[in-house]
Formats: structure tokens, sequence, C-alpha cells
């Protein structure tokens, strides 16, 4: 594997019975870059991101993080390696303040994770981890609210500081975006850039919003019914007739839900 390559899949598929919903899909992803994997409604491309985290296992082919075969591992060894994932649904404790939620994440792969009764002045790494965090994407005078109480797009930030929270070095990000009003879109992705930048972090995004695709990703893999339909640059995508056709598709009905 080439060193600069932080992910690697070789032939990967699932298959749900008779239905191929990942196909033979083999890609690399170079470490540093934000890699954005895009197609219709139907392509494949939650379920491909479930097999790269863990949460469910191919039918076939290889998956590789930093040259290691991580194919069969569960999502919570996944974790431990250094690999975050994000899910469509924002995934919090709604009746934990931000602070607890963020402070939870970072312990839950510390070497602290089932010592739950002991004091919380011994998890002070913790908790400095939290607001290092909070800060980091802008919620730190949110810190003592429930998160319930935080309006959507906060929310979203929330969970991509919990994602942070343990500092892994591949960011799986699932439509980040998802029921985000389209003005505080920007703020996110400018976010998700700079946390990137800052960090020397590998991004991986599943995102619907073309605009937000074309303009913040160094590579894009267009998958179509559960296959790679095309990758390239963001200018090479755009050009690319057949991406046109896949979504054109789409536009008239013939893209499946799911």
């Amino acid at each position: 594997m080439n060193n600069n390559v932080i992910l690697e899949t070789q032939k990967v598929r699932r298959e749900f019975g008779a239905l191929v919903a990942v196909d033979d899909v083999s890609l690399q992803v170079q470490a540093g870059s934000l890699h954005s994997i895009i197609g219709p409604n139907g392509a494949g491309k939650t379920t491909f991101f479930n097999l790269l985290s863990g949460n469910i296992a191919p039918t076939n082919g290889r998956v590789f993080f930093k040259g290691r075969d991580i194919t069969r591992l569960p999502l919570h060894q996944t974790a431990h390696l250094g690999i975050g994932r994000s899910f469509q649904i924002t995934n919090i404790f709604p009746n934990l303040t931000v602070f607890e939620n963020i402070r939870l994440a970072a312990q839950a792969l510390g070497r602290d994770n089932f010592k739950l009764l002991r004091s919380a002045n011994h998890y002070r790494q913790y908790a400095t981890r939290a607001w290092e965090v909070m800060e980091q994407v802008g919620l730190a005078e949110d810190g003592l609210k429930l998160a319930r109480m935080l309006p959507h797009g906060a929310q979203r930030k929330l969970e991509l500081g919990m994602i942070l929270a343990p500092d892994p070095e591949l960011l799986l990000l699932d439509e980040p975006t998802a029921g985000m009003a389209s003005e505080q879109v920007p703020e996110l992705m400018a976010l998700i850039q700079q946390i990137q930048a800052a960090g020397h972090k590998t991004v991986m995004l599943v995102e619907h919003n073309m605009n937000v695709v074309m303009s913040v990703s160094d590579r894009i893999t267009v998958m179509h019914q559960g296959a790679v339909l095309a990758e390239g640059t963001p200018a090479e995508i755009a050009a690319n007739t057949a991406v046109q056709t896949a979504y054109l598709g789409e536009l008239y009905g013939t893209g499946m839900m799911g």
C-alpha cells in the first residue's frame, strides 16, 4: 500500500439477500485529504460507510486502515484505531450537557472507559479535552446547556465535537449538514475544513449538497447502484457525462430511496 494512503478498500461487497448494496468497490483515500462519496439515493453510500467503520461486515472484499486489515473489526475497535464516525441522524445524549457529552466521548476511548464510579476529579484530563474541543467547534459558551436545548445546527457541531474528542485520524461524516438550514451549512463546512487542516486529519464525507461537495473536496468518488461510477477531482466529476446522466435519472424518478 502507498504510504500516503490512509484507507483502502479492495473489491468490497455487501449483499442483503438478492440485493447487492455495495458492488465490488475499490478505492484509496489519501492521508490529509477531504474525500467525498456522492451518488443518487440508493447508491450504497451509507452502507459503504458502515463497512468502513465496522458497523457491518462485508460479504466479500477487504478494508485496510494505515496498512492494517480491519475488514472484520467491529465499530468499537475501529474507533480505538483512530476512525471517528458520524451518522445521518444526530447521535447525542439529549439530557446531558454539551460538556458531559464531549467528556464522555473522550473518556469512552481512554483507559478509564469502564471505571464509571470514580470521582469526577480523576477524569480531569477528559474535562480538559472536552473544553478544548468545545472551543474548537464553537460551543464553549454552551458547555453547561443541555444538549436538547441546542438548535439543530449546534447539535450537529456537538456531534462533530463528540467525534473529535478522542482525536481520530480519519473522520467518516455521513450527511453532516442533514436537516440544517441552508444558511448554516457554510459555517459547518468551514469548521470541518478548519479541523481537517489544523489537525492534519483525513475526512471522508457523504453529502447530498453538490455545491458543498464541489467546493470542499480534494477528490470525489461517485457511486451508482452500489458500484463506483466515476472518481476524480471536482472539476473532472462536474464534466463527467455519466455522472450527469445518473443524477438526471434521479431527478426524473428512476433513483431508488435508501
